[in-house]
């Protein structure tokens, strides 16, 4: 390995409070292979769906909550936030597989007055 390339992953190690290179470089393949399970679609997957949005664009928390209830199967739980007199955070645990996970996130993320959303993935781990 390069010396400049593994400076740089020792001193990332140092900064993630790993013990030693043999437990980052476990954690860096465990990150990729549940990547690429998650990536099979069939798998069982769990995720966070995370979005900000204002909630006096006109039916907004109708239209979420009605998308909500059509995936009640997959979401798990949801938390609400109010930020400020305008906008609020949702947190939403779900669970299923990727493409039902995807496809949930794209209809919030996608509804009108949800300004930002992101998808956060993983598997249980159990094949690890």
């Amino acid at each position: 390995m390069e010396s400049k390339l593994l400076y740089q992953f020792d001193e990332l190690i140092k900064r993630k409070n790993y013990n030693n290179r043999s437990e980052a470089i476990r954690d860096l393949i465990r990150d990729f292979i549940v990547e690429n399970q998650w990536e099979a679609e069939d798998v069982e997957t769990i995720g966070t769906i995370t979005y900000v949005f204002n909630h006096e664009v006109r039916e907004i928390s109708d239209k979420l909550t009605d998308l909500q209830h059509k995936h009640y199967q997959n979401i798990i739980s949801t938390m609400h936030v109010h930020l400020d007199e305008h906008n609020c955070l949702e947190i939403m645990v779900v669970k299923g597989t990727a493409k039902e996970i995807t496809k949930i996130a794209d209809e919030i993320i996608s509804t009108k007055g949800v300004k930002h959303g992101k998808l956060v993935t993983t598997t249980t781990g159990e094949n690890l």
